[in-house]
C-alpha cells in the first residue's frame, strides 16, 4: 500500500469510527492556534516532487515534501517560492507551510502564499480523493476553492500534494539601513510603495530601519543611491532571520503578538518591545498589557491582533464579527460535515 492509500484508508477508518484526526507533518507550527485533538495522522512520509517543469515555473509535490528540499530543488534551477515561507524548523513541510499559511518579507510587495498556490490534492471527509485547480494561473475550475486550504490549519481535508507556481530568484539584492524611530520608518515605507522602487522588504526594530531591494542590478543600483540609506550591504543574513524568528527580539521571553493593521498606521502604545514589519502591516509585538486592551488597540485601527505564542490557555485568535463567524462555520461544515479533520484547532467552538 503506498502513503497515498495509506492516509485515505486511514481516514476512512477514523469516519467509521466517529474519531478525528489531528494531522501533522513536520511539526514544526505547532504551536500555533489551538493544541491538536484527534488520533495523530502523521502525513510527512507522502513525499516527494511529482512535477517541476522550470520553463512552465510551476511545481507540484507531495504534502510531506521537506521546504527545505523544495528551496534547494529551485534554487539549483535558479528559482525560488516569491511568498518566501518560514519554515520555523528544518522538518518544516510544504503541506503544513500551505496549511498555516504563513508568508515572509516579501509579503507585501510579491504577494502571499494564497496567490501562488495554483491546486491542491485532498483526501476529504468521505475519505475520497478530490482535486481543486490545476497547475495554471487561468485554470477558474475550482481555482478559489483550492485558495481556502491556504491557512485553512488543515481543517478541511487532508492535503497531499499542492501545486505553486515559483518565480526566477532576483539578478541582486540589497539591504539598505537607516537610523530612525518607529513612526519615521513606517512614514517613509509607506511613501516609497508608493514609487517604483524594487522593494522586497522592510523592518524596524530597536531605532534601525531595515529596507531590501530586489530586481536587475542597474535597477537596485539606482534605488539605493535615491534612498539615501546610512549603509548599503549585500548582506541578506537579516531577512533569514527575520523570516525564521531567529532574531534576538523573537528569541526572548514572553507572549509574542502578531497584529494585522493598514501600514500607514501611527505607532501603537503597546509597549517599546516592537518590531514592525510588511511597512507596517505586521507588527510583532511583546507586551505586559492585558489580552483585551492589546486587541482593543488593534481593532480601533482597523486591524486585529494574534497570540503567536504564548499562554496556551489564551485566547489565541482575535475574535470574529458573528456573521464571519457564520461563514467560517459554514464552510468548515461544507467540507468537514463529519467533524474529522483538526477540530478545535481555528477555533474553541468548532
Amino acid at each position: 500500500m503506498d502513503q497515498q492509500d495509506s492516509i485515505v484508508s486511514k481516514v476512512k477508518a477514523a469516519l467509521e469510527d466517529h474519531r478525528p484526526l489531528a494531522i501533522h507533518g513536520g511539526n514544526s507550527k505547532a504551536f500555533y492556534g489551538y493544541p491538536a485533538q484527534g488520533d495523530s495522522l502523521d502525513v510527512s512520509g507522502h513525499s516527494g516532487i511529482v512535477e517541476y517543469d522550470p520553463g512552465e515555473l510551476v511545481i507540484t509535490c507531495r504534502a510531506g515534501s521537506l521546504l527545505a528540499d523544495i528551496r534547494s530543488t529551485l534554487r539549483e534551477n535558479g528559482q525560488h517560492l516569491p511568498f518566501e515561507p518560514p519554515a520555523f524548523s528544518e522538518r518544516a513541510t510544504i503541506g503544513g507551510t500551505v496549511a498555516c499559511g504563513f508568508s515572509g518579507p516579501r509579503r507585501p510587495w510579491s504577494g502571499s502564499l494564497r496567490d501562488y498556490l495554483l491546486g491542491v490534492k485532498l483526501v476529504n471527509s468521505s475519505g475520497v480523493v478530490v482535486q481543486y485547480g490545476g497547475q495554471v494561473m487561468k485554470n477558474v475550475a475550482g481555482y478559489d476553492v483550492s485558495r481556502l486550504v491556504a491557512g485553512s490549519m488543515g481543517t478541511l481535508g487532508v492535503v497531499l500534494e499542492v501545486s505553486l507556481k515559483v518565480l526566477p530568484i532576483p539578478a541582486r539584492e540589497l539591504t539598505l539601513s537607516f537610523e530612525c524611530d518607529q513612526g519615521e520608518a513606517i512614514r517613509r515605507v509607506n511613501e516609497w510603495s508608493g514609487q517604483p522602487l524594487p522593494l522586497s522588504g522592510a523592518f524596524w526594530s530597536h531605532g534601525h530601519l531595515q529596507v531590501r531591494l530586489s530586481g536587475a542590478e542597474t535597477e537596485t543600483r539606482r534605488a539605493a543611491k535615491r534612498l539615501h540609506a546610512d549603509q548599503v550591504s549585500e548582506d541578506l543574513q537579516a531577512w533569514r532571520e527575520l523570516r525564521e524568528h531567529q532574531t534576538d527580539f523573537f528569541t526572548g521571553p514572553g507572549d509574542l503578538w502578531r497584529l494585522s493593521l493598514p501600514p500607514a498606521t501611527e505607532p501603537l502604545d503597546l509597549g517599546d518591545d516592537c518590531l514592525v514589519d510588511w511597512g507596517g502591516a505586521q507588527r510583532w509585538v511583546r507586551s505586559p498589557l492585558p489580552t483585551e486592551e492589546i486587541r482593543e488597540q488593534a481593532a480601533r485601527n482597523g486591524g486585529h491582533a494574534t497570540l503567536f505564542k504564548g499562554d496556551e490557555n489564551g485566547e489565541r485568535f482575535h475574535p470574529l464579527p458573528p456573521v464571519l463567524e457564520q461563514i467560517h462555520k459554514r464552510i468548515k461544515q461544507a467540507f468537514d460535515p463529519h467533524g474529522l479533520f483538526n477540530p478545535y484547532r481555528m477555533s474553541r467552538n468548532w
